[in-house]
């Protein structure tokens, strides 16, 4: 057998996994990036609300949550995020918020957030962020329709 016909034979079940249908079906439900399992790019979720800043968080810290690994910059942090995550976690899974009020997804910057009602929530820029607060309530409210739906 050729080299050729060995490397397609090699490679075709790759190429027939990563170009189907499945293998873009759902989105995940936290955002972390393409090559990345880390939520929040690594930021402390409970930083936020604790620290009114984004801090990054350490490895030493780690916890798996809803198909994520979140860090977090102290012990006390971690310990509270799992009490409950819920609590501190982004909002549409850490999705960009204007994105997901406009019906899709997008990355975020940990830079571009805002603590509304309690609750975290992420754009993908600043600029982007600007215009999501324009209309907070009623951005929150679409949001709030379209989320999970975007996922699929």
């Amino acid at each position: 057998m050729s080299i050729r016909r060995l490397l397609i034979a090699a490679l075709l079940p790759a190429a027939l996994v990563f170009h189907s249908p499945a293998a873009f079906a759902a989105k995940d439900p936290v955002y972390t990036g393409t090559f990345s399992s880390l939520a929040v790019s690594g930021y402390d979720a409970v930083a936020y609300f604790v620290e009114g800043k984004p801090i990054e968080g350490s490895d030493d810290f780690e916890f798996e949550w809803n198909g994520a690994t979140w860090r977090f910059a102290s012990q006390s942090n971690l310990d509270t995020f799992k009490a409950d995550p819920e609590t501190y976690a982004p909002q549409y899974g850490g999705y960009c918020a204007w994105a997901v009020s406009q019906g899709y997804t997008a990355s975020t910057d940990p830079e571009a957030w805002r603590i509304v009602d309690g609750k975290l929530y992420l754009n993908y820029s600043k600029s982007v962020q600007t215009r999501w607060a324009q209309n907070i309530p009623g951005n929150i409210a679409q949001g709030d329709k379209n989320w999970p739906k975007v996922l699929e």
